[in-house]
């Protein structure tokens, strides 16, 4: 089953909830304080070559579909260093 399309779309929306938190951090001065940007950066990039990955993934005709593998497996690295990030922005 080709899930590109699903990563494609969460990877998207979640490397702009990433996006968001940064803007949110420096707009409150909060980005000095805390190590949550740096860590939601991560996760920018993490999601950005998720999105590369799905979308070579979907043009591609591989039969085992190394992208569509990689691309999954980037995109829970990301969703775990979102998560850091979000506790790291209440200091749990």
């Amino acid at each position: 089953m080709r899930t590109s399309s699903h990563i494609l779309n969460a990877a998207t929306n979640l490397l702009g909830i990433s996006l968001l938190i940064i803007a949110g951090l420096h707009i409150a001065n909060a980005s000095g304080k805390t190590l949550a940007d740096e860590i939601a950066w991560a996760g920018v990039v993490c999601f950005a070559a998720s999105c590369v990955f799905s979308y070579l993934s979907l043009r591609g005709e591989d039969p085992h579909d190394r992208f569509e593998r990689l691309a999954d497996k980037i995109f829970l690295v990301g969703t775990a260093t979102l998560l850091l990030s979000v506790l790291a922005v209440f200091d749990l």
